[in-house]
């Protein structure tokens, strides 16, 4: 079993950025590709990001290019998500994901289940 656990979520203005992390316990975060999914108040969740076991491959929903970038550090068994230029429409529960996928699909990629292993969700919530 794998434990995630977020942190870093909070009340930003627009325009401001925050940074999610994600560490994970039970197993190493290596063995499995690490990602974020959200979910605004009546909406499905959606993919946000995902990136590879050795973080050679970071996959992104068009939502997120440009002003999203993931990352992990799998010495410390944590995945960042840090979130810039943030709008209200990213107000969202975050969850951090783990799949032992070889995230060579998109279809997938972007499915949510795919992914094995879910945290208990970071909210983020962006308001002027």
């Amino acid at each position: 079993q794998v434990q995630l656990v977020e942190s870093g979520g909070g009340l930003v203005q627009p325009g401001d950025s925050l940074r999610l992390s994600c560490t994970t316990s039970g197993r190493p975060s290596s063995n499995y590709g690490m990602g974020w999914f959200r979910q605004a108040p009546g909406r499905e969740r959606e993919f946000v990001s995902v990136i590879s076991r050795q973080g050679f491959n970071l996959y992104y929903a068009n939502s997120a290019k440009g002003r999203f970038t993931i990352s992990r550090d799998n010495a410390k068994n944590t995945v960042y998500l840090q979130m810039n230029s943030l709008k209200p429409e990213d107000t969202a529960v975050y969850y951090c994901v783990a799949t032992s996928d070889s995230l060579t699909s998109l279809r997938r990629r972007q499915n949510a289940n795919t992914y094995d292993y879910w945290g208990q969700g970071a909210q983020v919530t962006v308001s002027s």
